[in-house]
């Protein structure tokens, strides 16, 4: 009679995991897209939100889910909206001035942040092995880039910090109001922030090149928001964030494959931890919600 509770949790685990993973990777292009094109920050901003609403919204409309997810603003909705907006905005200017290894290492403070937000908002203590799992994933970051993290610019690195704590505070809105839209955020804080890159900016004169590739941006970041808000309603704030920072290897290798920053040694033993981090927070996780027989 009882069977069906432990699937039940194993199917909605299994789904967070999923989600987060396509986060992670989605959002690892983020620093590729961002200083693979010439124009300037705000220009980004602008191109990346106008399109990144677009494509949401379009595809809300052709599911006829549209005026529902309207409807279903509410208080949660806004205040992610709001945390979305200002952690976008930092993140796509970090990248402007200092490297992907930065963004990406501070970034991957998230589990902390997200965990101690829960803990004081929520009373959510997170698991022991889930702690430690963080802390050896935040070990193998600070070995990954620690012959480099002091050469960054400070406001990138501040801009980061920046962008880290709202999205903890997001993923913890989430588990907090777990109902609450995964897509109407993303619009809404795409939306929010076009008149500041137009009143600082000039998005309008950027090259065509440029245009193109902010497009896809738009539509690969909205993607992996999406998915990062579907797997924060599933998963506790700490294993959600630990999670995605699998996000930092996997940018790492981009901004090698396609920017020419090549691992030193020291990233590629730090990015082996951090996956093995991961993957070991989550065996034992399966092995409890899968029992035999």
């Amino acid at each position: 009679m009882r069977a069906p509770i432990p699937t039940l949790a194993l199917s909605q685990h299994t789904a967070g995991v999923i989600f987060i993973t396509i986060s992670a990777v989605a959002f690892s292009s983020a620093g590729i897209f961002t200083r693979g094109v010439e124009a300037d920050a705000w220009s980004v901003i602008f191109w990346r939100g106008l399109s990144g609403a677009g494509f949401i919204l379009g595809y809300l409309a052709g599911r006829g889910q549209l005026w529902r997810e309207v409807r279903a603003v509410n208080g949660p909705a806004i205040a992610a909206t709001v945390l979305l907006a200002l952690g976008a905005a930092a993140f796509i200017t970090a990248f402007k001035y200092t490297s992907v290894a930065n963004v990406t290492v501070i970034y991957a403070t998230t589990p902390f942040l997200a965990a101690g937000l829960s803990w004081i908002a929520l009373s959510e203590r997170p698991s022991a092995r889930v702690m430690l799992a963080s802390t050896v994933a935040f070990g193998g970051i600070a070995l990954l880039l620690s012959d480099e993290i002091g050469a960054g610019s400070m406001l990138g690195n501040a801009l980061s910090v920046w962008m880290s704590v709202m999205v903890a505070g997001c993923m913890v809105v989430y588990r907090r109001w777990p109902s609450t839209s995964a897509t109407t955020p993303v619009v809404l804080s795409s939306i929010l922030v076009l008149p500041t890159c137009l009143i600082f900016g000039d998005p309008l004169t950027i090259a065509d090149r440029d245009l193109v590739a902010l497009i896809a941006f738009g539509f690969v970041f909205s993607v992996s928001l999406v998915a990062m808000n579907e797997g924060a309603r599933r998963l506790p704030s700490a294993e959600n964030a630990l999670l995605s920072t699998m996000e930092t290897p996997l940018a790492l290798v981009l901004a090698y494959l396609i920017l020419s920053e090549v691992p030193t040694p020291r990233t590629m033993v730090g990015a082996s931890i951090v996956l093995a981090a991961v993957l070991w927070s989550q065996t034992r996780r399966r092995a409890v919600a899968c029992p035999e027989g």
